[in-house]
């Protein structure tokens, strides 16, 4: 019997071979999808995600175990599809324009996709402009803006005033962060949630997706 706490293990481990296996296996028993990824894969990398935060793990570990969901996540997802399973919501992230930075925008897209969102990644470099016409495409409930740049932290409150001008207040909120950024800056752009580590954003993301209507 395939055994969801050695899947949430391996994935900590970062042991992807492993992981992959066994959510075959689990998925061969006839165990649903949405179980394999809710106690197996979303386990291990809310476990990590916590570790992270309290500084028990750090960077290189988050990578490896991120490698390992993907991989559990590439032989689950048709099963999710074909379960209709329902997404916990999308969040489109990027780095703001004039700023090539993207560890940071990286890992906050990993804790993100460890909490079942579906994340669309824009890269760096991106313009408020596509930020809100990614989100419509994607119909995300979330726009993540990151800068470690001072100099390009005001770029944030283009998009801000991109998702106001385009009539998605209050549908679409905007997260942003980074380095420099503060949560004072984020109430002076009237942007609607600053986080200062990978870990929140993700909570915070997960709690925004699941109080939009």
């Amino acid at each position: 019997m395939a055994d969801m706490k050695a899947i949430s293990e391996f994935l900590q481990k970062g042991r992807a071979k492993d992981v992959k296996e066994l959510v075959q296996k689990a998925l061969d028993e006839g165990i649903g999808p949405q179980e394999i990824l809710e106690q197996g894969l979303l386990d291990g990398m809310n476990i990590i995600g916590q570790k992270f935060k309290n500084n028990e793990v750090f960077v290189p570990e988050v990578l490896i175990a991120a490698r390992a969901m993907n991989g559990g996540m590439e032989i689950l997802k048709p099963h999710l599809i074909s379960a209709n399973v329902q997404d916990k919501g999308t969040v489109v992230i990027g780095t703001v324009k004039g700023d090539l930075h993207d560890i940071g925008k990286n890992l906050v897209s990993m804790m993100m996709k460890g909490k079942g969102l579906q994340v669309v990644d824009l890269g760096t470099d991106v313009p408020a402009a596509r930020f809100v016409q990614e989100a419509i495409a994607h119909n995300a409930k979330i726009i993540a803006c990151s800068a470690l740049l001072t100099t390009t932290m005001k770029e944030m409150e283009q998009v801000v005033k991109a998702v106001d001008e385009a009539g998605l207040r209050g549908k679409i909120r905007v997260m942003i962060g980074g380095a420099p950024v503060t949560d004072s800056f984020c109430r002076s752009i009237n942007a609607d949630r600053y986080t200062p580590d990978a870990t929140s954003a993700a909570e915070a993301a997960l709690a925004f997706c699941q109080n939009i209507a």
